[in-house]
């Protein structure tokens, strides 16, 4: 049977790595389904997009009817469901987009798959799978220095953001149980790379210093996350949907916790390296350092126990963070070009707790 596989949210950033990684590196047919609202970019999927196993459908998935459409249309083995709105910052100060999508947004989602589903022959009805692909945050903070998230850790959401992708979660477990949906749930780590869009901290960081900006660090920076290579990430997605056991939960994360404070000092001390023509006024990139009002309700720690995955899938990351991060700070050298037409638009770079 061909693999036709339904990625929603691939314009983004977690989605076009998915996309690219199907496209380079397996037979499958991939349809891509995306708004394309602020955070999404075609330009992310450019490299594969003149493929004859790719196609994009320009739609949003709180729309009940176009999902039915697409759906009859590309007729697909399984669904990798990535469209979310993702930053915690934008959820606190506008809750609504969150609310809407990522909630009511999966249950439309769900609905649709399910009649898809319930239609086909039964041998590719046994084959189907809705593969929802969350987040660590859902779990809340870590109490203990040795403590890891596991597949089984209550969620304890803290943000409007990790709250409504609790929800979905719920929402897909139950369509599970409730209807026989063949279902699979990730929660991963911090993920970064190329092609972020630059809300996130680490390309935030980056462009931040070659504009001789301030970069702006929450608290004292002591919040310790684990940080996952997008493209090992991707690699584990695919693992999960084509192999993972149904109305099971996968952990996947990157074996690399930092402090903030950790992550902008090295990529500050890269960027000494790699971008040592420094901005005129700035005599170190750490010099730009400032530490500003830390966020309403920050989880301190997020860390991943991801030996399921390991021992029951074989996956395990390739980069490690040095040489992930060391990746991601070239990427954003040598494609200037890419993020300068992406901050033309009507995306400022900000973050809450600055004053200007």
């Amino acid at each position: 049977m061909t693999h036709r596989i339904l990625v929603t949210g691939g314009a983004g950033f977690i989605g076009s790595a998915v996309i690219r990684h199907l496209i380079a590196n397996s037979t499958c047919e991939v349809a891509n389904v995306d708004k394309l609202t602020y955070a999404g970019n075609l330009e992310s999927v450019s490299a594969v997009s003149g493929s004859a196993r790719y196609r994009f459908y320009h739609a949003d998935i709180c729309n009940a009817a176009l999902m039915d459409e697409i759906f009859a249309d590309f007729k697909p083995v399984a669904v990798m469901h990535l469209a979310a709105e993702s930053h915690v910052d934008r959820s606190i100060d506008g809750p609504a987009d969150f609310i809407n999508t990522n909630i009511v947004g999966t249950y439309t989602l769900l609905e649709a798959a399910r009649r898809y589903w319930s239609r086909l022959p039964e041998p590719e009805r046994n084959a189907f799978r809705f593969h929802h692909i969350s987040t660590d945050e859902v779990f809340g903070d870590l109490e203990g220095t040795d403590d890891l998230f596991t597949e089984t850790t209550p969620y304890a959401p803290s943000s409007p953001y990790s709250a409504s992708k609790a929800s979905s979660d719920h929402l897909v477990r139950a369509w599970q149980r409730t209807y026989g949906l063949p279902t699979l749930i990730t929660n991963c780590s911090n993920n970064y790379g190329p092609y972020h869009f630059p809300e996130k901290l680490i390309p935030h960081m980056i462009l931040n210093a070659l504009a001789a900006k301030p970069l702006p660090v929450y608290g004292n920076g002591s919040q310790i996350r684990d940080w996952l290579y997008v493209e090992d990430h991707a690699r584990a997605l695919v693992e999960v949907v084509l192999k993972g056991k149904v109305g099971e939960t996968y952990n996947i994360g990157g074996h690399n916790e930092k402090t903030n404070l950790e992550v902008v000092h090295t990529l500050c001390d890269l960027l000494e390296e790699l971008a040592a023509d420094k901005p005129a006024g700035v005599a170190r990139y750490r010099d730009l350092i400032t530490f500003v009002a830390d966020r309403p309700g920050h989880d301190l720690r997020y860390a991943i126990d991801a030996s399921k995955i390991e021992r029951e899938l074989g996956w395990t990351p390739q980069e490690t963070f040095e040489s992930g991060i060391r990746k991601t700070v070239q990427w954003y050298l040598e494609n200037r070009e890419w993020w300068q037409r992406v901050l033309s638009g009507s995306y400022r770079l900000g973050r809450l707790g600055e004053t200007s």
